[in-house]
């Protein structure tokens, strides 16, 4: 596998933002801003290495902010943010790695399927980079400097970019070389890695991202970043055997001497997941979304049901914070699968391994799963949404 490296870009001074100190130092929460962009980056997979990018001066800050992470001395960057990020792929060099992930440290909530998908694309043959986006949905205006909208732009394959922003180590690292060289002037220009990457003539491919991948770049983004509340809700399903080889749980299929019965592939870890998330922002059940009468969700693959209710989720601005699975019975044995069953549900949640749980138990053969008629399963989700 590929080493990489992610370099996060904080030696800007947010002259947007204001106030007495740069946004990636502001506090969010209780924490700085920087600090929980290390602590999303540090549980990613595939990121090898974190190292950090700073401005002169800003070294009391950076301490503060990296304490207790084990962290190589930061970077001192330049005065434009190409040549900051050119000190640091410069300081990379002495043990330079394969892949190089360019990040913002004021995107504080990226999140781990999106760097995964951006680390697959990379490692497509022929492709240099890959940049995470959003489609553009609003209506694009030109407006003169009198305020007046002097034509509408199409928004055809128009997309935000994002970071982090993966490329191959030493192309990227020629191109910022070459950008660098044009003058001062010039490199002001280039606001993120992938115009760098693009005037070098380097393959840069788009990949979809997530619109909680939000940038802290006013005093108010920071406040609305604030003024998030914790929920956390309950979640609990049941499902009996029925004649099989195999049995769903946690989005895999555990071999078995039978299945369980239900009007979808009767998943009961992610059923119950899916009615806790649901539960966090007030959505109902699972049965008022994919009612068991309607015919087109027979046999459906329940990873789609927890998928709608994380979209609820996101719709309202809300982020999963961490789930927590009890599966309840005398058979199948959890315990082989659970490190495969957490990763599975990490991966269609879109969060990182670290925030998911996946516990087991019996319940001494009592009751209808110690008499082994079916499975339940009980869950917990914790969220972060907006305060209402």
């Amino acid at each position: 596998m590929p080493t990489c490296t992610a370099l996060i870009v904080a030696a800007g001074r947010g002259s947007r933002f204001g106030g007495p100190l740069p946004k990636q130092y502001a506090l969010l929460g209780a924490q700085p801003v920087l600090r929980r962009t290390l602590a999303a980056l540090q549980a990613i997979p595939g990121i090898d290495r974190l190292r950090v990018v700073i401005a002169a001066g800003d070294e009391g800050h950076y301490r503060a902010a990296a304490e207790g992470f084990d962290l190589p001395p930061p970077i001192l960057g330049g005065p434009s943010r190409q040549l900051s990020v050119l000190n640091g792929l410069e300081a990379l060099t002495t043990d330079a790695p394969d892949l190089v992930a360019i990040h913002d440290a004021a995107r504080p909530f990226v999140q781990a399927t999106d760097i995964a998908a951006c680390l697959e694309a990379v490692a497509a043959q022929g492709v240099d980079g890959a940049v995470l986006g959003i489609p553009l949905a609003d209506t694009l205006k030109r407006v003169t400097d009198k305020g007046t909208i002097s034509a509408t732009i199409p928004r055809d394959n128009l997309w935000r970019a994002q970071t982090p922003q993966i490329f191959r180590f030493a192309p990227l690292l020629q191109a910022h070389r070459d950008a660098a060289a044009l003058g001062a002037t010039e490199t002001t220009a280039f606001t993120d890695d992938a115009a760098v990457a693009e005037r070098a003539g380097l393959k840069v491919v788009m990949v979809a991202g997530s619109g909680d991948n939000t940038k802290i770049t006013t005093a108010e983004d920071l406040q609305r970043a604030s003024t998030m509340e914790t929920r956390t809700a309950f979640g609990f399903d049941v499902h009996g055997f029925a004649p099989g080889t195999a049995v769903m749980l946690g989005g895999l299929s555990i071999p078995h001497v039978q299945t369980l019965g239900g009007h979808s592939d009767a998943d009961v870890g992610l059923h119950a997941l899916t009615d806790a998330i649901l539960g966090t922002i007030g959505a109902g059940d699972i049965g008022l979304h994919f009612p068991p009468s309607d015919p087109q969700w027979r046999g459906a693959s329940s990873d789609r049901f927890l998928k709608h209710a994380l979209g609820l989720l996101a719709e309202r601005g809300g982020r999963v914070i961490h789930l927590d699975l009890t599966l309840i019975c005398e058979a199948p044995r959890i315990g082989p699968h659970r490190e495969a069953m957490v990763n599975s549900i990490a991966r269609i949640a879109g969060i990182s391994r670290e925030r998911v749980s996946v516990k087991a138990t019996t319940t001494e053969g009592l009751g209808f799963t110690g008499r082994r008629e079916g499975i339940a399963a009980q869950a917990v989700a914790t969220v972060e949404v907006p305060r209402s």
